[in-house]
């Protein structure tokens, strides 16, 4: 091939070029669209092979160069490896120096602030929980320490309980008024005559007593008779009539009160002196018959 020849051949840098300028665009457009540096994509359209990487790079932008312009990528890189192979390329190595990316392209800043944002509070709650962790193996030996009553440990016996079987029955001994209640159901209200009894219902869950005269009223649980539910004129509201609560509570009952005890005499202490005899009394004055008649007397007596 002489000289005239060598001068028709149409470059792989020349054909990228004019397929750029046919579409308008500039070296920088085609430096955004790849991501290829525009020195590198300069150096391709030069054909200046010493400015470029190592011959995979090179023919790795100009596939990339000639799919952004239209051109066929094989092609092109076909004839890039048959041109930098005819050249006599410097040995010389150069850093790969990339061209800042595209801000387009970066992560936006408020989702980064986000992200930082949520790694503190991560941070903060698992130091919080370790904390936690902390203080409870601080505590745990203070709960090992506590005293612990004794599985073997006897319990106290209850104290026996009288048996609550049987109706609760109210005997009148005298008249008296009465209001039993069953919450607000009203059982029993009014005047229980001397001798009356009443018979709280089975069903009944709490029934509760209300009277004025508690001493007028016998209440039997059953066969056992219960104490009284109050001291005598005083009134006495909402006492509990079930079995159980008026034999387990004897203290309902106002004791009686303690009779006055007499007051001691004390004896006076007996003088030494003897008693003096009471005088006599004097005979009675009479009239003077009686007198002269009493002086006639005299010495016969004496006689």
């Amino acid at each position: 091939m002489d000289e005239t020849e060598a001068d028709d051949v149409v470059t792989v840098g020349q054909r990228l070029r004019e397929a750029r300028e046919a579409k308008g665009l500039s070296i920088e457009d085609i430096a955004a669209s790849t991501r290829i540096p525009t020195r590198h994509l300069s150096s391709l359209e030069t054909s200046e092979w010493d400015k470029l990487p190592a011959a995979t790079y090179s023919v790795g932008f100009a596939k990339n160069y000639a799919g952004a312009v239209g051109l066929d990528r094989n092609e092109i890189s076909e004839q890039l490896r048959a041109e930098m192979g005819g050249s006599t390329r410097a040995q010389t190595v150069y850093p790969e120096v990339y061209e800042t990316a595209d801000p387009a392209r970066t992560m936006p800043k408020g989702l980064v602030f986000g992200a930082l944002a949520l790694l503190a509070v991560v941070v903060l709650a698992l130091t919080w929980l370790s904390n936690r962790s902390i203080q409870g193996d601080e505590a745990a030996p203070a709960v090992e320490n506590a005293v612990v009553p004794e599985a073997n440990a006897v319990a106290p016996a209850p104290a026996p309980v009288a048996a609550t079987a049987g109706p609760v029955v109210l005997t009148a001994t005298d008249a008296v008024w009465v209001s039993i209640k069953d919450g607000s159901a009203i059982l029993k209200q009014g005047e229980l005559a001397a001798g009356e009894t009443y018979e709280i219902p089975g069903n009944a869950v709490a029934p509760v007593l209300t009277t004025g005269k508690p001493e007028a009223l016998r209440i039997s649980v059953g066969t056992t008779v219960a104490p009284a539910v109050g001291p005598a004129g005083k009134t006495v509201s909402d006492v509990s009539l079930r079995g159980a609560d008026l034999l387990r509570n004897p203290a309902a009952a106002a004791p009686a009160p303690a009779s006055a005890a007499p007051a001691p005499v004390r004896s006076q202490p007996r003088s030494s002196r003897p008693t003096p005899a009471s005088a006599p009394s004097p005979a009675p004055t009479t009239d003077s018959g009686d007198s002269a008649a009493g002086n006639s007397a005299a010495p016969a007596t004496l006689e």
